[in-house]
């Protein structure tokens, strides 16, 4: 059920007129999570036990981890609580990536060893609701969070259907601190939910689902493309994940202000950054830094000197690449930009401030790295995306997209261009304000209707529902 598709045109509808007839809050709570449950089971109903299972064994190990008198218990239990849901994840996501590459390293050494293929169906959703689920017991543990005594409030942070499948990873105490509040009706939260979510709409249907037509192609056959051509692909590439994810997380934060939840920002025109650490502080931002709070910072972050920091980024990053999905090439890209964030940190303090003349120099060297960690981030086998980097940077004879597709590509290039362009320098939702109902009613009919000429008669789904 795709945010933007007609079944979840008809749940949400269902789902926002119930919930707002309702009399009572937890009766809208409860209404809430049954169209969560309805949202989820519609992909596959059997793998919401999945789901259940670890919101409840998590649920209720931070009962114990707050009721324990004993440190050294207390410790055991948050480890146990890790250890069960990095091992439902590592079950589901990594089981079969773990055999292949034992079967390759034993074929090295001369051994001929083939082992069955599992076909393990991949809980939607998995990796994000998992790093909620251990950020909740790591926070009751720390003692930042109370532990949760109402089981329904607990499995809405979890379930909540906007954010389920793709995020933004939402953090326990500003998510469940905004349950037990009452909501009220609010048509301008309302009328900011439908904008957010017409603005992901335009993303993901009119820019990131015409990117394919130009980007499998060629990462499908690298060899039978110019370099011209594999230029135009990355460069869509780049366009497409960052119009479709970005776009999804637009849909997911516009649904919750229409039931009266506000999700955290997950980017924050990311392709404007002046250097990598600013680009990882735009770019999936709740990932970015749960990933600083709950593995950068206990592995010891910047507090034991130089080389122990670089270590820390690129041991953070390594295992970031790899929880987007079990493949060598998630594992390079996740340790090409560990080493660009320790490298950055290195010629911080010899570079000058990013303001001036040498900024747009700044934007566009850095956008080249991101480009260049699309490509092992794409790529469909390590062969691949070494032949793709080597015909972007060796001129080479090949295939040349026909015009149309040049055509497409450079109106999404200028229109992801402009975009932050416009939100670089003009404060738009505070113009907007000033727009009178009317006119922005019938903006936004236009913009709905372009949308309806313009998206592709068969749109895929979200790139991040693989991870």
């Amino acid at each position: 059920m795709l945010f933007h598709s007609v079944e979840f045109f008809l749940l949400f509808s269902g789902t926002f007129i119930g919930y707002w007839l309702m009399p009572q809050h937890r009766l809208r709570m409860l209404w809430l999570l049954g169209a969560s449950f309805a949202f989820y089971g519609s992909w596959n109903p059997w793998l919401m036990f999945v789901v259940v299972f670890s919101a409840a064994f998590d649920f209720l190990i931070a009962q114990r981890i707050e009721t324990s008198p004993s440190p050294k218990a207390r410790r055991l239990l948050l480890i146990v609580s890790i250890c069960v849901s990095l091992g439902i994840l590592g079950f589901f996501k990594y089981t079969n990536f773990l055999l292949d590459s034992a079967v390759s390293t034993f074929n090295l050494f001369g051994f001929d060893y083939r082992h069955p293929a599992f076909r393990i169906v991949l809980p939607l959703g998995i990796s994000f609701y998992t790093f909620e689920t251990i950020s909740y017991v790591m926070d009751v543990y720390r003692g930042r969070l109370r532990a949760e005594r109402s089981f329904m409030d607990y499995a809405l942070f979890i379930m909540f259907f906007p954010h389920l499948i793709a995020g933004p990873i939402v953090r326990p105490k500003h998510f469940l601190s905004q349950v037990p509040r009452a909501k009220r009706f609010d048509w301008n939260r309302l009328e900011l939910g439908a904008r957010l979510f017409l603005l992901g709409l335009v993303k993901k249907t009119v820019i990131a689902d015409h990117m394919p037509a130009i980007v499998d192609p060629v990462f499908a056959s690298p060899s039978e493309f110019s370099t011209e051509a594999v230029w135009m692909a990355v460069l869509c590439y780049a366009t497409q994940i960052y119009c479709d994810f970005s776009g999804y997380s637009d849909m997911a934060v516009g649904t919750a202000h229409a039931f009266g939840f506000k999700l955290p920002q997950n980017f924050n025109l990311p392709y404007a950054a002046c250097n990598i650490a600013e680009f990882w502080r735009r770019w999936h931002i709740s990932l970015s830094t749960w990933l600083r709070d709950y593995l950068y910072i206990p592995l010891g972050g910047n507090r034991h000197g130089t080389l122990a920091t670089y270590r820390n980024l690129i041991l953070t990053m390594l295992l970031g690449g790899l929880w987007h999905g079990a493949a060598w090439s998630f594992v390079l890209w996740g340790f090409y930009h560990g080493s660009l964030l320790a490298a950055h940190r290195f010629f911080s303090s010899r570079s000058r401030s990013s303001e001036g003349p040498f900024k747009p120099m700044r934007i566009a060297f850095t956008f080249l790295c991101v480009c260049i960690g699309w490509v092992l981030f794409r790529a469909q086998s390590m062969t691949d995306a070494w032949l793709l980097l080597r015909r972007m940077f060796i001129p080479t004879e090949g295939q040349m997209f026909a015009s149309a597709e040049v055509a497409i590509a450079l109106a999404a290039w200028t229109a992801v261009l402009l975009g932050h362009l416009v939100s670089s320098y003009l404060d738009m939702r505070s113009a907007l304000r000033w727009l009178p109902a009317p006119v922005m009613a019938t903006g936004m009919a236009v913009v709905f209707l372009f949308v309806q000429v313009l998206m592709p008669h068969r749109g895929g789904a979200f790139i991040y529902f693989q991870f």
